[in-house]
């Protein structure tokens, strides 16, 4: 197999640094924690956010750490220059002749891109992983969660850690911009999203374009291909509802209500199987709801973020979720890409927007876009005060000032909470 090396040399940091894109420090930091651990490093998350670049990223810091470049060996099964890794025996096969090809090894560092494209890839991995004699450090990327919940679940339980890349966060979004944080350029983010690519092409249309290509790409490759979807249509028809109600309580059998009165045919396990689909892809996210007082998640109804607003914005520009619901959907991708597991609270008669948690720590979030009068303020600020435990509270706006505290509990910008040297 050694005769493929020519061909995927360009790929490869061997002789020159392929480009590395802007830096995730982010996700670096996290991901560098394990880096001298056995354990499988798995990036995931919705096409084109920028996993790519960032296991290229991995590379070269490993590298600058002195490893030598042949040392590291990178496969993209997005390339046809790597078509010649069918399955998960290829796989193996190839990364031993590799790395016996090169004397004095004692580490060997594999990286793997989109690796669900490889057939029984589980299987290599492993035994790759689990291999005393051969002292791997696997990394691999994916753009869908089944990644998890089936494959890896099923052959390396408890032997990998996960991280979930998202777009461009609005740290990010400052430095490629060169953008001071405040207002303006929130109003810009908000407006536009945080697809990585964006930020190289020229105009609105050309833009579009792309939005358009990404979008068809995961739903017609990662859903329809994988999963032999037939009902095409619904599938994007709930996706645009999803688009045009994130933020909002949803369930299955409202939409089922909604797509009859429509004139369309489907039923409970279809729509609830092709939302799933929807999340597995990471272009939806479900955030459930969960009683704070009974620290229980609760069945039924869950609201539904997009990835990235960038869908929104230029497939669905008609649609007017409202500034409020687009700032809420912003703050829930924040904070999953900070790690934290997000719930939207229910105490009592009241709805709080997110309870996230992170280790220890638990925080209660409110989202409203401006407090513009004191009815505003009672109604957006009555959640917190409702609850009387001691875990942090925070109401988030975009105010031109904030307010004074009210009984103990802040009121942040949204561009002075998430920018990189931001108050959260």
């Amino acid at each position: 197999m050694l005769e493929n090396i020519s061909h995927i040399a360009r790929y490869n940091f061997w002789t020159a640094r392929p480009d590395t894109g802007v830096r995730r420090e982010r996700y670096l930091h996290a991901v560098r924690k394990f880096r001298q651990s056995a354990l499988v490093r798995v990036l995931v998350g919705q096409r084109r956010v920028g996993k790519s670049y960032l296991m290229r990223q991995l590379i070269g810091d490993i590298i600058d750490d002195g490893t030598p470049p042949a040392h590291t060996l990178y496969i993209n099964k997005e390339f046809t220059d790597f078509d010649f890794l069918k399955d998960g025996r290829d796989l193996a096969d190839f990364c031993e002749s590799y790395f016996s090809s090169i004397p004095g090894i004692q580490t060997r560092y594999l990286f793997i891109d989109e690796i669900q494209n490889i057939q029984n890839w589980e299987k290599a991995v492993n035994s790759l992983s689990q291999d005393y004699t051969r002292n791997y450090r696997i990394f691999i990327t994916g753009s869908n969660a089944q990644l998890l919940s089936g494959e890896l679940a099923t052959h390396l339980s408890g032997r990998y850690v996960s991280f979930l890349v998202t777009a461009f966060c609005y740290d990010e979004f400052l430095a490629i911009s060169s953008l001071p944080a405040g207002k303006a350029s929130f109003l810009k983010f908000l407006q536009t999203g945080g697809l990585p690519e964006l930020f190289k092409l020229p105009d609105e249309e050309s833009r579009r374009h792309y939005v358009s290509a990404v979008y068809d790409t995961v739903i017609l490759r990662d859903i329809v291909e994988r999963h032999h979807i037939r009902d095409v249509s619904l599938l994007k028809d709930l996706f645009t509802f999803i688009a045009a109600n994130a933020g909002s309580l949803i369930s299955v059998n409202r939409l089922i209500a909604y797509f009859k009165g429509q004139g369309r045919k489907t039923n409970y396990e279809t729509a609830a199987q092709y939302i799933r689909y929807l999340e597995d892809a990471f272009i939806i996210h479900k955030c459930e709801r969960y009683q704070i007082k009974g620290k229980d998640v609760l069945s039924g109804s869950a609201k539904y973020y997009l990835n990235d607003l960038t869908f929104k914005n230029y497939l669905f520009p008609g649609v007017h979720l409202g500034w409020g619901h687009l700032m809420e959907n912003l703050v829930y991708i924040e904070l999953l890409a900070r790690g934290y597991t997000v719930y939207t609270g229910q105490h009592q008669d009241k709805e709080i927007d997110f309870v996230a948690s992170l280790g220890e720590e638990t925080r209660y979030l409110q989202v409203a876009w401006q407090l513009t009068d004191e009815r505003t303020k009672a109604r957006d600020y009555a959640p917190l005060l409702n609850i009387r435990d001691a875990h942090p509270k925070l109401l988030i706006s975009a105010d031109d000032i904030p307010l004074p505290p009210q009984e103990g509990i802040p009121n942040l910008l949204y561009w002075d909470a998430f920018a990189k040297n931001g108050s959260f």
